[in-house]
């Protein structure tokens, strides 16, 4: 009959389609507008760009230049006052419920564009076609939709709309700067939402991508999944997608005693690492050795002492900084490794434009760090002049 469409097909056989339809939307998305067009972390065939561009059009009438300039502006304006999407200044409801509105009134602004807009698709077919009626595409959509799948073809047109503004823009540019956990603490309140994301095709892992924005491969723990990057491996398995850029691997060489500049390079490139590590080997068991030692009236204290004395500086409240300085009031141990963590990241703030001068430092950070008299500050010590920017040869 004709109000079951050209296919006929059963409920659970248009769900299973809709989640496939909305998928190659989310794959687009990141792998075509955020992975290759806003950070160039990788290289995609004309006919596999392209294939994305019409798809989007169709899917979502989102324009390349206008997402690609939106998200660095996102990326460079972060947790600021110019931030187009931050709930932080926002607020996340705002965000989570205008997350698509937030987007357009963004794509008004020329400034954003001119700025932040270089480098996109100009040719004939995005002034003529895509820009000119961005609209054209979701119309188009829902006629397709309509024959193919009856009336039941709006529900699926009605959920590939609403797909990426609940996901993308409300859930990630949300939620992904609220709540979930933090690999890294980069200088904004990026956070990873769930190890298993496969509705969102990989950009959970929010907190990984803005430590390293310009990486194709946006999981770091073993146990995290990034679905874009599966697909981004299958396209160049294919010939079609070749990676320019992945997050710095922490090349270590056991046995490794001394500090030079090769190690200094190291550190640098991978202090978000480094800095984890420090929250790891450090912080974790100084502060359960502490807790262990304190009395009851004290312990409450410590809760929750291992994040706040591992959080990045920039995004701790007032009501934070005032625990932080009763906590170390009470343990002297906890004070030196704050005041060193703190050293340390100031290390290559301060000299990252010159390798001798930080190499000096770094020198200087770890003969006091090795005479502080605490074990797990000296074993750190110890453990960041193996690092190297290459692995041990075998």
């Amino acid at each position: 009959m004709w109000y079951n469409g050209f296919l006929d097909l059963s409920g659970w056989q248009l769900v299973a389609v809709t989640l496939l339809l909305t998928h190659v939307t989310i794959v687009g998305v990141t792998v075509y507008l955020h992975r290759y067009s806003a950070h160039r972390s990788l290289e995609l065939h004309p006919a596999l760009k392209h294939f994305f561009r019409f798809w989007l059009w169709l899917t979502t009438a989102m324009n390349t230049r206008e997402w690609t300039a939106i998200h660095r502006k996102h990326h460079a304006k972060c947790e600021t006052v110019d931030d187009p999407h931050s709930p932080v200044h926002k607020g996340l409801g705002t965000v989570l419920r205008t997350g698509a509105e937030l987007y357009a009134e963004e794509a008004k602004n020329a400034d954003t564009l001119r700025i932040y807009g270089k480098n996109c698709p100009d040719d004939w077919i995005e002034r003529n076609l895509y820009s000119r009626f961005p609209a054209g595409g979701i119309a188009l959509m829902a006629i397709i939709d309509l024959a193919l799948f009856g009336v039941l073809g709006m529900t699926v047109w009605a959920v590939q709309m609403a797909w990426i503004p609940i996901w993308a823009a409300g859930v990630i540019n949300g939620l992904g700067h609220a709540v979930g956990y933090r690999n890294f603490e980069c200088r904004d309140a990026a956070t990873n939402l769930v190890p298993w994301g496969i509705l969102i095709g990989g950009e959970e892992l929010h907190n990984n991508h803005h430590t390293y924005p310009n990486s194709a491969k946006l999981s770091v723990k073993r146990w995290e999944f990034d679905l874009g990057w599966a697909w981004i491996r299958l396209f160049s398995l294919l010939g079609l997608a070749k990676v320019q850029r992945v997050a710095p691997i922490a090349h270590r060489v056991e046995g490794k005693g001394s500090l030079d500049m090769d190690t200094a390079m190291a550190i640098l490139n991978n202090r978000f690492q480094i800095m984890a590590q420090y929250r790891k080997l450090v912080i974790a068991p100084l502060v359960k050795q502490e807790l262990g030692k304190a009395d009851a009236s004290m312990r409450h204290l410590f809760r929750r002492s291992k994040r706040l004395l591992s959080r990045e500086p920039s995004l701790l409240q007032e009501t934070h900084h005032a625990r932080i300085e009763n906590l170390l009031a009470h343990s002297q141990a906890l004070k030196v490794i704050y005041e060193k963590r703190l050293a340390l990241q100031q290390i290559w703030a301060r000299t990252s434009s010159n390798g001798h001068d930080m190499l000096a430092a770094i020198k200087e950070w770890v003969h006091e760090a090795e005479a502080s008299g605490i074990h797990s500050l000296r074993e750190f010590a110890e453990q960041l002049k193996t690092y190297s920017l290459r692995p041990a040869s075998v």
